[in-house]
């Protein structure tokens, strides 16, 4: 796929190696998020298939969903990706977390036009997961590392290896740093104004997984728009 570089447990890609603490850390505080992205809801479907489209796309053909499967989508944001993971999980237990209730409502109207869809939708924030631990086959989040503190990082990941299961998946989509002088044009306006990209900038989180006893399968490349994702596949 044009835009598309791989990296699996036995080759190395540019853009994995171990991110320091950057000083593009996050500027938008975490109790700020969900006006932002109220605001933001309105557009975010346009901004969303413009540059995130090709990643996400290839998040839900790598995280191969299998019917009856305890699924959380962390972050649903305006349920881009929630709608296709419903429809592929009729029969399992599939539950979508945000911040904003802008986001949220956003989903919900996606969603109605799912019959027979299983799923629930809810506020909810990443450091402090409802779910059982044990209890999730396959966690899906898209877009959200890019807006957390780099020393809270640690925080997030183990409560997403809390819940899942023994063997369970994780499928990540993040911004991620541009490889070209191109694609560092998000990181100039982020460092001029955060706001205007939703607080968003550019994370690497392999090395922070293996941190974290996840075990890295499978990291790809993309860039949509000269706007950069990466995709990454782990496992508990």
């Amino acid at each position: 796929m044009n835009g598309a570089e791989v990296c699996c447990s036995s080759i190395c890609c540019k853009g994995s190696q171990t991110q320091s603490k950057s000083t593009l850390d996050a500027r938008v505080a975490q109790s700020d998020v969900g006006s932002v992205y109220d605001t933001l809801s309105h557009v975010y479907d346009l901004w969303g298939i413009l540059t995130e489209s090709r990643a996400r796309k290839r998040a839900i053909e790598l995280a191969a969903i299998q019917d009856g499967q305890n699924i959380l989508e962390v972050a649903v944001g305006t349920g881009l990706a929630f709608k296709e993971i419903v429809k592929k999980n009729p029969t399992g237990t599939n539950v979508g977390i945000d911040l904003s209730d802008g986001m949220l409502a956003k989903a919900k109207n996606k969603l109605a036009s799912v019959s027979g869809a299983n799923y629930s939708l809810a506020k909810g924030t990443a450091f402090d997961l409802s779910a059982p631990s044990g209890s999730i086959d396959l966690l899906m989040n898209s877009y959200m590392f890019d807006l957390i503190a780099y020393e809270d990082m640690d925080k997030v990941l183990a409560e997403f290896k809390r819940v899942l299961k023994p063997g369970g998946k994780l499928v990540l989509v993040n911004m991620t740093e541009g490889e070209s002088i191109w694609t560092r044009i998000y990181e100039l306006v982020y460092r001029l104004y955060p706001k205007a990209i939703g607080g968003c900038r550019g994370v690497t989180l392999s090395e922070k997984l293996k941190e974290q006893g996840f075990t890295v399968a499978r990291r790809e490349y993309y860039h949509q728009l000269l706007f950069p994702s990466e995709v990454i596949v782990a496992y508990t």
